[in-house]
């Protein structure tokens, strides 16, 4: 029996990293996964890996009529909505006077209003089965600041701040809303910044208690949490996975030893 069993998930940035990880293991707990990307042929090729649990529906989350159309595909293939996993996002650093107002938006409408949009479009969808899980990927740049990421740390607690609003005011409807805060975790998307050749165990090892950076199996196991029943009374609430680094004062520094 798996956790997931009879649950319909919709995960936003599904085709690959983090997002792919997480459909093939909502799959192999049972649930039927709606996979939303722009990245249309790794989209459609892992929904064809998954066979009949799983469709790739287009999705760019800053377009609302996208979120309207795949919450729509999901409902039609599978008859229900439970589960949304706004997942999708990106990162770009950049110094605070050297950044234009058009890179600023452009990290503020994929961050944070493609989450927006999408529980928009979700609840109706969830009200109609009765209730269940919004989980929105924000960050530990949504609980504190880092340099060179004024946009994407502003788009981080936008993140943190909706969930808490939309899980006081969902609740009676038995919709959960959580946000869920990785540390530095292995994916693409972080590889971009420059990391492609990098050793990033060892470049974590000596500034993170846990001395490893994170994978995208280890937000999964919290996000399979958050969309199974075992999380039945929690909402609006932050979920950290980041190996203790949000645990002490410092980044990127040596942990502190005491004996």
């Amino acid at each position: 029996m798996g956790r997931l069993d009879g649950k319909v998930a919709l995960i936003s940035g599904g085709s690959r990293g983090q997002g792919a990880t997480a459909a093939r293991r909502f799959v192999a707990e049972g649930a039927r996964v709606a996979l939303g990307d722009i990245l249309d042929d790794e989209g459609k090729a892992l929904a064809q890996e998954l066979g009949d649990a799983a469709i790739y529906a287009h999705l760019d989350v800053t377009k609302e009529d996208d979120w309207v159309s795949a919450v729509k595909d999901a409902e039609q293939s599978f008859g229900r909505l439970d589960v949304l996993l706004n997942n999708a996002g990106i990162l770009k650093f950049g110094k605070l006077e050297d950044s234009t107002l058009e890179e600023y938006m452009q990290i503020i409408n994929v961050n944070q209003v493609g989450v927006f949009l999408g529980m928009k479009a979700a609840v109706p969808a969830m009200k109609r089965a009765g209730g269940g899980s919004i989980i929105n990927i924000s960050s530990v740049e949504g609980l504190r600041g880092l340099p060179r990421l004024t946009a994407y740390t502003a788009s981080k607690f936008a993140v943190r701040g909706m969930s808490k609003s939309a899980a006081v005011e969902l609740g009676r409807h038995k919709i959960r809303v959580n946000s869920v805060h990785p540390g530095f975790i292995d994916t693409p998307m972080t590889r971009a910044q420059g990391l492609q050749d990098v050793d990033v165990d060892k470049l974590f090892e000596s500034g993170i208690p846990l001395r490893r950076a994170g994978v995208p199996e280890d937000i999964v196991n919290m996000v399979l949490f958050l969309a199974s029943d075992e999380s039945s009374y929690c909402t609006g609430a932050e979920f950290v996975v980041d190996g203790g680094a949000t645990s002490f004062v410092g980044w990127g520094g040596h942990v502190p030893r005491f004996g």
